[in-house]
């Protein structure tokens, strides 16, 4: 018996022995991380222009925005990350259409007014300059009162059509309002008008340095009471778009800090001599 137990014994201890060890289940491989998304390219900030304010605002000969305004547009749009996407607007429509969400922003020589002020928003001031009264050299000019009967064209929904009608209608000036301020002109070379008024810039680069208007001349002082013509030309924005209006602001800032400002208005005004950014 003895002799059997042993037997088993052995016999057990060799199956041990001879058991195959199954591999341990092989770690699944580290899951590759996953692929950060591209960052979202910011969207176009689609900008108002009223083309038919030279040197401002106006179109090449194959029809592309152009001007001082729409090189301070883009400059500006550099600096906020967004690509300037431009709108045709007529004048008077501007901030209806802007308050309609048809564009984000108007960037075309629009004066920062109590009034406007009441209908939307505006960054700080990216120019400021004078309007002025211009006539044929024929007319004698000494005051208001001195071109009673005389015929001016302006701008509808202009600065200078505010002025007008509240200083020279009641001195019996003749008033007519356009669409477009290079309708004024044309008017002007058939004959229809006697002159305009107009912002100093405009009306220089636009119409007095063209031969159209070798016969005209700036009469009177310049025009800059706030009542009518506001505190220089800012970005028009939609009520509550604070963030946009700082982001903007603070970019005239920069691109005046940079030189970048100086550079576009010496291309349109260096030869002038005049400070177009003004008190």
């Amino acid at each position: 018996m003895k002799k059997l137990l042993l037997a088993l014994a052995a016999v057990s201890v060799l199956a041990a022995c001879g058991k195959k060890e199954e591999p341990a289940p092989a770690a699944a491989p580290a899951a590759a991380p996953a692929a950060s998304a591209p960052a979202p390219e910011a969207a176009a900030l689609k900008v108002a222009i009223d083309p038919t304010y030279e040197p401002f605002t106006f179109k090449t000969a194959d029809g592309k925005p152009t001007g001082f305004d729409v090189d301070i547009a883009n400059a500006l749009c550099e600096q906020i990350k967004r690509k300037c996407e431009f709108v045709e607007q007529v004048w008077d429509s501007m901030i209806p259409g802007l308050n309609a969400k048809k564009y984000d922003v108007i960037i075309s020589s629009m004066s920062i007014t109590d009034d406007r002020m009441k209908e939307v928003d505006f960054t700080d001031k990216y120019y400021n300059t004078p309007s002025r009264i211009v006539l044929k050299k024929s007319v004698k000019f000494t005051d208001v009162a001195s071109i009673k009967g005389k015929k001016i064209g302006v701008l509808k929904g202009s600065t200078q059509e505010k002025y007008a009608m509240g200083d020279l209608k009641p001195a019996g000036v003749v008033v007519n309002s356009y669409e477009a301020q290079d309708q004024v002109y044309l008017d002007i070379k058939s004959g229809r008008l006697d002159g305009t008024v107009a912002d100093y810039m405009e009306v220089t680069g636009g119409f007095l340095s063209k031969p159209e208007g070798a016969n005209y001349t700036l009469v009177g002082p310049d025009l800059k009471e706030p009542k009518y013509f506001g505190y220089g030309a800012g970005i028009a924005l939609r009520k509550g778009e604070d963030k946009l209006k700082g982001d903007l602001s603070a970019a005239i800032k920069a691109i005046r800090a940079s030189g970048a400002y100086k550079t576009i208005a010496d291309k349109y005004f260096a030869k002038y001599n005049i400070d177009i950014y003004g008190d």
